[in-house]
């Protein structure tokens, strides 16, 4: 078997040290979360029939932990999914980028200004520190839909509970308008493209290294 499918705990955690990536690269969603020059607004009329459920904060926030955990686990698990996954997932964050910087989008929120309770002040925080921008693709759907590709190398049983996971987060996306359908539509389409590429550089990689000097 393929030296990468059965990873030490030493190359495991070593291999850990990628993630350090992530924050980086998120650096420049900040920069990018605000209004250019030309703002568009990509909703539809399926849109305006999705209801505002202030519940689906709950999966929104639990992206954060979520992806963080599936990376690990398959860091520990196989090796080289863990590295397709977060190839894909960090090239899929430039990409996102580009569209940011070029075809900047905006998501309409509801006024919770009078609302109380502890999901809407969830929301309040989420809203006051994410500005209704960078929408397209969506992020969260993007990211979520890498840890159900990658978590097919789990169990049976683990790798439904992650998709169930993955899905919940992708829908939230929507119900608590910070994006809408076609974000996520974009964000599973530019996941898919760069888990694919990521996939076939690796084997790229795997058979030149094979290759007799």
């Amino acid at each position: 078997m393929d030296r990468l499918e059965k990873p030490s705990y030493r190359s495991a955690w070593l291999s850990l040290l990628w993630l350090l990536i992530v924050p980086i690269l998120n650096i420049f969603y900040g920069i990018l979360n605000r209004a250019g020059d030309h703002v568009f607004y990509l909703g539809t009329s399926i849109d305006q029939l999705v209801p505002f459920v202030p519940v689906f904060i709950i999966p929104y926030v639990l992206w954060y932990p979520f992806i963080t955990g599936i990376l690990v686990a398959l860091a520990f698990k196989n090796r080289e999914t863990y590295f397709q996954t977060l190839i894909a997932l960090c090239s899929g964050l430039i990409v996102s980028y580009l569209f940011f910087a070029l075809f900047q989008t905006t998501i309409q929120r509801p006024d919770i200004q009078h609302e109380t309770g502890f999901l809407y002040r969830i929301i309040g925080m989420v809203y006051s520190s994410d500005q209704p921008y960078n929408c397209f693709p969506s992020i969260h759907v993007l990211t979520s839909y890498l840890m159900l590709r990658g978590a097919r190398v789990f169990s049976k049983i683990n790798w439904r509970l992650t998709a169930a996971m993955s899905t919940l987060i992708m829908i939230s996306t929507v119900f608590v308008k910070q994006h809408v359908v076609v974000d996520i539509a974009g964000g599973v389409l530019v996941g898919e493209l760069c888990f694919r590429l990521a996939g076939a550089w690796i084997i790229s990689i795997q058979k030149k290294q094979q290759l007799p000097a």
